[in-house]
């Protein structure tokens, strides 16, 4: 008899313990008051799952920030290509945290001076960078979808920033900008935020008949 046949107790343990908080935060969203029109037992349990769930997530990000300090200590000690950044992450990090410690109410001002202009550049990074990819993507597969992949990046790339002397074109930026953005980019937006609810449903659903079994009963 081979024993990898059969999972291990730790292993239905936990897949046991994942169907049954499954369940339990699913019958607090269906059962939500009780015949007194107070909140029901299944509503108080489903808050105190979520609410570890949420203290656990915090532990995890902690964990992966510690991680994360140890790789570039290491690589700082072991004075590998690249360490200076890996310096300066470090410094930067225990400053924020210290700041936040120190004087909480003032974080707005680290986001808005440091956070802010950060973001704002990459996505002025990652305009040029779709640009210069649908230049190159036209080289290599010349189709009606790689051209309408490059105009509509220019044409976002146009409306959006300002040009010399010309400043915003007229019906570009507060006519078609909007369209694409709005209504176009919703779109798709939506039918893949859609396509995410339905494969996580699905996944959830085949976790919770014992399907598909992510803590190591497939073993």
């Amino acid at each position: 008899m081979n024993p990898r046949r059969f999972p291990s107790l730790n292993a239905v343990i936990s897949t046991a313990i994942a169907i049954a908080s499954g369940l339990i935060v699913l019958a607090g969203y269906f059962f939500v008051q009780a015949a007194n029109g107070q909140a029901s037992l299944w509503t108080d349990l489903r808050l105190t799952l979520l609410d570890w769930a949420i203290i656990l997530a915090g532990f995890a990000i902690f964990i992966g920030v510690f991680n994360l300090l140890q790789v570039h200590f290491k690589k700082i000690q072991n004075k590998q290509k690249g360490s200076f950044y890996s310096l300066l992450l470090i410094l930067s990090l225990l400053v924020t945290f210290v700041f936040g410690l120190v004087r909480p109410a003032q974080m707005g001002f680290v986001f808005t001076t440091v956070q802010l202009p950060v973001e704002a550049s990459l996505m002025a990074i990652l305009a040029v960078t779709l640009t210069y990819a649908s230049i190159r993507l036209l080289r290599r597969r010349l189709n009606l979808l790689s051209v309408i992949f490059l105009v509509t990046a220019v044409l976002m790339l146009f409306a959006t920033a300002p040009l010399p002397f010309l400043g915003l074109i007229p019906g570009l930026s507060d006519v078609l900008r909007p369209f694409i953005a709005q209504v176009m980019a919703a779109a798709g937006a939506r039918g893949i935020l859609l396509g995410v609810a339905l494969g996580t449903l699905t996944t959830g659903i085949r976790i919770l008949f014992g399907a598909d079994r992510p803590y190591g009963g497939n073993k």
